[in-house]
């Protein structure tokens, strides 16, 4: 992470923490290229709604690291903004609550549209992870002992009564708590890691760059496939990404490459079909080559 990065990570969590909050909407980027404009500013909002408006500054100032950057062309910065935007505003069951409230004042007064329950299924974990590291990190240990940590809960969202209305605003309450939580904090590292990804591609392999702002699609919705879509990123970015940037493997096409084996991976926890993969990748390079590149 550079320091740029670090500075604007603890410069929301302090506005937070001591409850210095600006509700003023953070201004855009000065060079920001107009077709990511309208972007941003939506995403500027979404995170407003979704934490706050320091939230919503941290990721101006990620965004401010690409502008004028060689080698982003608009189309590029326009990915960056969305995706970063969809990972920032990662789903967890506070979020759904807030969604499922915004659905009901949306239908206020609608006679046609009829309250319903939606049930999601999370990991236990997950649903641990959404508290304060102080709390949640016995509990995960306990869970972990106990063989419980992987199992599914059903959890109910229902605006069907005033109990199930009251509890969503208690859950969407959480909302403040978010920043201290094991989640938020897991969620933090994967951003900048991310971010710098994209940021040594550009300097190393420019032409796998787009292919490496992609890969944040990997990341999606919650439970298993959420937890299948993050291992699978960390196997293609540790197995072939990091390797080919530090030297020590010399991918010509590291977006090719990566491309083939995000076509290997599949739901599968041990992962065995896109670690195969990416062992066959590395073993087409010759022993010679990666030598050179090291």
């Amino acid at each position: 992470m550079s320091d740029r990065g670090i500075l604007s990570s603890l410069r929301y969590l302090f506005a937070d923490f001591i409850g210095e909050e600006d509700e003023t909407p953070p201004f855009l980027p000065e060079g920001l290229p107009d077709p990511v404009v309208p972007v941003a500013s939506n995403a500027i909002h979404l995170l407003i709604d979704y934490q706050s408006t320091s939230y919503a500054q941290l990721y101006v100032d990620r965004l401010r690291r690409f502008v004028g950057k060689p080698g982003v062309d608009d189309a590029m910065f326009t990915d960056i903004a969305r995706l970063m935007a969809a990972r920032m505003s990662y789903l967890d069951p506070i979020r759904i609550a807030q969604l499922k409230l915004a659905e009901l004042d949306e239908a206020a007064g609608n006679a046609v549209v009829k309250p319903a329950a939606d049930v999601r299924k999370f990991r236990i974990d997950e649903l641990v992870s959404t508290l304060p590291a102080i709390v949640a990190q016995p509990l995960l240990d306990g869970l972990e002992w106990a063989g419980w940590l992987h199992k599914p809960f059903p959890i109910r969202f229902s605006t069907a009564s005033r109990w199930g209305i009251r509890r969503l605003k208690m859950e969407a309450g959480l909302r403040r708590w978010r920043r201290y939580s094991v989640r938020y904090a897991k969620e933090r590292i994967w951003v900048e890691r991310w971010l710098h990804m994209i940021d040594r591609s550009l300097t190393k392999q420019p032409a796998a760059a787009p292919a490496i702002v992609a890969t944040a699609t990997m990341i999606q919705g919650y439970g298993d496939g959420y937890r299948h879509g993050v291992a699978d990123w960390n196997a293609i970015i540790d197995g072939l990404a990091k390797p080919t940037f530090d030297g020590v493997l010399a991918l010509p096409d590291l977006a090719a490459a990566m491309a083939e084996a995000r076509s290997a991976a599949l739901p599968d926890r041990r992962q065995v079909a896109l670690k195969r993969k990416i062992a066959e990748i590395r073993a087409r390079v010759p022993a010679g080559a990666n030598a050179a590149a090291g």
